[in-house]
């Protein structure tokens, strides 16, 4: 299939590979073995400070297509910010929301346990407080469009809702009889994305995301063991979901989780993680109905 065709640029150092990727500092479009992810993009080896001395083609061709818009990172952020302030009208001020929506979203183990299994996935719309909306909004905004620009819209999609079910998981686990809110589960998976694709890039785990994961986790439990209430169990869950799922993504024969279609392999492991959060879900809130 040819550039024409698709619309895809073809990269500035490879004329003969296609690609939808673009350095996020000087825009040329790069492929992924060019790429260098970074927390507020991907960039280039030139801007990555790792250039290679390969000659870059005579004509630079580009898209008329802005291939870095992170559709879903910015959709997401606007429906949470949306939902909060619906909250926020119908309960009791912009830092205390509440009413009908909160309550029918709200996740709770004997309400699940009663029939209400979308409150799996609707917590993750919810925030408890607006400082709790801003800091997952900041993380979300910064993190998922690097990890959306590299999976891509599809993907992405897929690694948010499937960590966030996982998050609710693992929520469960930790305390089945406790309300859960928050966005939270999703975000950790979209860092479990994140360190697969550093270590598929890097070949080792300790870079950026890896760092991120530990100062996360460690002022979680810090903030829980100064009588906070975080749920650690929708972190690790959200976590563990978005490394699986990310895994599930890679197509192991090009060694990269952005190339080609997932296949029946990884469609099979990312049911395999949903069937898996639904079982552990429903094995939490048996009965407390």
């Amino acid at each position: 299939m040819s550039t024409a065709e698709t619309g895809l640029p073809r990269c500035y150092r490879h004329p003969d590979r296609e690609t939808g990727l673009s350095c996020s500092e000087c825009g040329r479009p790069i492929c992924t073995e060019c790429m260098t992810p970074a927390a507020v993009g991907i960039r280039c080896p030139e801007h990555a400070g790792n250039a290679r001395r390969i000659a870059p083609p005579r004509v630079v061709r580009r898209t008329s297509h802005h291939m870095l818009d992170s559709p879903v990172t910015k959709i997401l952020v606007a429906v949470n910010i949306a939902v909060y302030l619906i909250t926020a009208v119908q309960g009791n001020g912009i830092n205390n929301p509440g009413g009908r929506l909160y309550v029918d979203w709200i996740m709770y183990g004997p309400l699940i346990d009663h029939g209400d299994w979308w409150r799996l996935i609707t917590p993750m719309f919810l925030h408890g407080y607006l400082l709790h909306l801003a800091f997952n909004m900041f993380a979300l905004w910064v993190i998922g469009r690097a990890v959306e620009n590299y999976l891509g819209t599809t993907r992405f999609l897929l690694l948010y809702f499937v960590s966030g079910l996982a998050g609710s998981a693992g929520a469960l686990v930790q305390a089945p009889l406790s309300p859960a809110v928050g966005a939270s589960g999703a975000i950790f998976g979209i860092l479990g994305a994140m360190l697969i694709l550093e270590w598929q890039h890097t070949g080792r785990f300790g870079g950026q995301a890896a760092t991120l994961i530990a100062i996360n986790l460690v002022l979680n439990f810090a903030y829980n063991g100064a009588g906070g209430n975080i749920s650690i169990g929708a972190h690790v869950g959200g976590l563990i979901g978005g490394i699986l799922v990310t895994l599930a993504f890679a197509n192991w024969g090009r060694g990269h989780a952005a190339h080609g279609k997932v296949g029946v392999i990884g469609a099979a492991g990312i049911l395999a993680v949903v069937a898996a959060s639904i079982a552990i879900s429903y094995w939490k809130v048996r009965g407390l109905a």
